[in-house]
């Protein structure tokens, strides 16, 4: 459920932020150009999140 969660929220911000940007900038919005930034985005964010270690870390 997390893996769908991290999808859809980068999808609704990425896309938000494409429309936000592209309206400041006078730029037509691109749909799917948001869709492939927010995929690229989630899924960097699930492999960082993945490749923290969980648990307690020794204290050396």
């Amino acid at each position: 459920m997390r893996y769908i969660m991290t999808f859809f929220w980068a999808i609704a911000l990425v896309t938000m932020l494409n429309y936000v940007a592209g309206s400041i900038a006078n730029v037509d919005f691109n749909f799917s150009a948001g869709i492939i930034v927010a995929v690229v985005a989630a899924l960097l964010i699930i492999f960082l999140g993945e490749s923290i270690p969980e648990g307690e870390v020794a204290d050396h």
